[in-house]
């Protein structure tokens, strides 16, 4: 984590100076395959074809530049691919990033332990392991598409929190609000997870995604400042009330994760209570944050699906340094910002907004 800090400073003065910048924040998505059917997301009716191997996938960590100390791995499902503890064997030994975090929906829960395992036998750092949990069961196994995925889940969130000390896990949920049943259906979860000790995140979804798209080069960003839209229309004095409650409940969260929730969440209420769009950090994509796709590719951003080149084919410096990617990243400074909290929170702790809303928040309370 210290190394993780350290190189989100050095990233604000190279932009202070000019200099050419290089990404702390490597969002993988390692697989576009899937076990689960998601309402919200097409990652699993993707081509999965052109997924890299992992002979090529080693070679193309290994180009990576060491300015990287945070990395997120995410899908699809990452656990279905099984070569994953060989890929993040890789990117401890090769980066030795001080964040690294993998997003699962936890239905594999033999596979999972035995990854965990196997870490922890290593000596490896910690990890930080988000699981999806999108309310009560029915509202779940609806939502996931799989009758199985509640009891799934809740299984390998059980196995993990027994033993996440020894296996030096920072286990937490994530609970994406789909429908007003979500909401609804917050508190039961909150309190099941909070007798297991498990931090419960909560984001909102979007009604589109690029990354998610079956079809290729795809832009559905925001045309304006503070435009969200919900997959559902969401009643805004439930919002409201919603909002207040995740507010009161930041304290349960560890305080690495408060400050950076209570942003996103003051960001919700601007944009679907408000009409405001504010905050809205400088967007990192392109330079502070490197998304790569399973094949390699490396799009623009969560909305907009265009690549700037291939990693696996061109090689970092080939892709970082090309005419496309400074094209792309002349839209990426005119694009009037989104909400995605993948996309926002790099963004905000990398160019500083977060300590900027913090200065804020102060000055209103």
């Amino acid at each position: 984590m210290i190394r993780a800090a350290a190189g989100v400073v050095d990233h604000r003065i190279r932009k202070m100076l000019g200099m050419r910048p290089l990404p702390r924040l490597l969002t993988w998505t390692v697989t576009f395959r899937c076990n689960a059917r998601c309402s919200m997301c097409d990652s699993w009716r993707k081509d999965a074809k052109d997924e890299l191997d992992t002979a090529t996938s080693l070679a193309m960590v290994r180009t990576l530049p060491k300015s990287v100390s945070m990395v997120r791995l995410t899908g699809g499902e990452p656990f279905v691919r099984k070569d994953l503890a060989i890929l993040v064997n890789e990117i401890q030994d090769h980066l030795r990033p001080g964040f690294l975090h993998v997003t699962t929906n936890g239905f594999l829960t033999e596979e999972i332990v035995s990854f965990l395992e196997a870490r922890a036998s290593r000596g490896s750092s910690r990890l930080q392991l988000l699981l999806s949990l999108d309310g009560a069961k029915e509202s779940h196994d609806r939502i996931r598409g799989r009758s199985f995925a509640f009891d799934s889940a809740m299984a390998t969130l059980k196995a993990v929190a027994k033993s996440r000390r020894r296996w030096k896990v920072d286990l937490a949920v994530n609970q994406t609000i789909v429908d007003p049943r979500g909401i609804e259906e917050y508190g039961e979860l909150h309190e099941a997870l909070s007798s297991l000790e498990v931090p419960h995140h909560v984001v909102v979804a979007y009604a589109e995604s690029a990354t998610y798209s079956t079809s290729a080069n795809v832009d559905v960003a925001p045309r304006h400042p503070g435009e969200f839209r919900t997959v559902v229309p969401l009643d805004p004095h439930t919002v409201d009330a919603f909002l207040r409650r995740l507010d009161q409940d930041l304290s349960r969260l560890p305080r690495s994760s408060r400050l950076a929730k209570s942003y996103y969440y003051r960001g919700l209420r601007g944009r679907l209570l408000e009409g405001k769009a504010w905050p809205n950090p400088r967007c990192e994509a392109l330079t502070g944050h490197l998304r790569i796709f399973p094949d390699g590719s490396v799009p623009v951003c969560q909305f907009n699906s265009a690549s700037v080149g291939n990693l696996a084919r061109d090689g970092f410096d080939a892709v970082w340094n090309g005419e496309e990617i400074r094209r792309r990243r002349d839209w990426v400074r005119a694009c009037p910002g989104c909400w995605a909290e993948c996309e926002v929170i790099p963004s905000a702790v990398l160019g500083g907004d977060v300590a900027g809303f913090l200065s804020a928040k102060e000055v209103v309370s």
